[in-house]
């Protein structure tokens, strides 16, 4: 990986929102588990549950699938490992979209797919189809940090080349040819699993198709399964655009706020149900809003501790704890260290 320092998001609130489904940690502890790798290994040192992430459907924030990837390089000390998880990746592991990718036309109907539908699995980076002779996807990046970058864009093309591949049935790698947004590193050789043309040192990532792919057919063309899936997508992202569920919801305006945190009656307020139904809601989700406040407390605690210079006292401040020592206390009970040791990185 770059040996730059990582360029991280603008503020916490973005680095900490929910970026990521969970499916595709799961891919690569899978991927660990292969080559060898215990549960415990595997998230040692991450914060992560092994449970929660096999279990819980909810997005992961950026820096939690960040903080797994820099652990899972350092357990492989395998920097293509993004190559590797992208090309196992079932068409499955995309849920509906990836039912109503299998089930289209052609491959053109399958890249429109992935233009839309893309933010139903993640929303760190966006598609964009640009004609031309033939066609090119460009991947238009929202939230990166150099250390994981070749990974993430790694396991994005390699898992998108598999889905296009498993729907028309052809081998592409000779049919394609990828811009890297990167510079060639030593490992450049590995590319070549993914495409027989590669370029490094770009602009922005681009995948170039040549004119006879776009119309190539789909091996499971189903117009009424087709239709039936689209549906469904169009449906979870409707309801995604609206702010997901309630917990969704709630997780979301804990990260964005700035000020102190809202009571839970504030939070029943604005969604216009009494105190007792919402925590009743949330307990049918499988949550609480304690539950999400102390896991949004939590890893706003530890971003400003590593990422800023502000004092525990103003961080404390910062996360509704008028008295420090409490904020120690409860920072304890989370990292099983104080603020400071967490800081100090012991």
């Amino acid at each position: 990986m770059t040996a730059d320092a990582p360029k991280l998001a603008p503020s916490p609130e973005i680095w900490l929102q929910p970026a990521l489904h969970p499916v595709y940690t799961r891919l690569l502890c899978a991927e660990l588990r292969g080559r060898g790798f215990s549960e415990a290994q595997i998230i040692e040192g991450t914060r992560l549950d092994w449970k929660t992430l096999h279990t819980d459907n909810r997005f992961l924030s950026f820096e939690q699938m960040r903080r797994l990837i820099l652990h899972a390089l350092a357990l492989t000390d395998c920097p293509w490992l993004g190559i590797d998880v992208g090309s196992r990746t079932q068409v499955s592991a995309h849920g509906a979209l990836g039912q109503a990718a299998a089930a289209s036309s052609n491959l053109a109907q399958t890249i429109a797919l992935l233009q839309r539908y893309m933010p139903l699995r993640q929303r760190m980076a966006s598609l964009q189809l640009i004609p031309g002779e033939g066609a090119s996807i460009a991947v238009n990046e929202y939230l990166m940090s150099d250390d994981v970058r070749e990974y993430l864009l790694g396991h994005l093309v390699a898992s998108m080349l598999r889905l296009l591949e498993t729907v028309t049935g052809l081998d592409l790698k000779a049919e394609i040819r990828i811009e890297w947004p990167f510079a060639a590193p030593a490992w450049a050789g590995q590319y070549q699993r993914v495409a027989a043309h590669n370029e490094f040192g770009h602009a922005q990532l681009r995948v170039h198709l040549t004119p006879a792919l776009l119309n190539s057919p789909s091996l499971a063309a189903d117009p009424e399964a087709a239709r039936v899936a689209h549906r469904d997508c169009e449906h979870q992202l409707q309801r995604q655009l609206a702010g997901g569920n309630l917990t969704q919801r709630i997780q979301q305006r804990l990260v964005n706020c700035k000020d102190g945190y809202p009571a839970l009656e504030a939070l029943a307020a604005e969604e216009h149900v009494s105190a007792r139904t919402l925590i009743r809601r949330l307990h049918e989700e499988g949550s609480t809003y304690q539950q999400l406040l102390d896991d949004v407390r939590e890893e706003l605690a530890c971003w400003l501790l590593q990422q800023t210079s502000l004092p525990i006292d103003a961080i404390a401040e910062r996360l509704g704890y008028g008295d420090t020592s409490n904020f120690s206390r409860t920072f304890r009970r989370w990292m099983n260290m104080t603020p400071r040791e967490f800081r100090e990185g012991r």
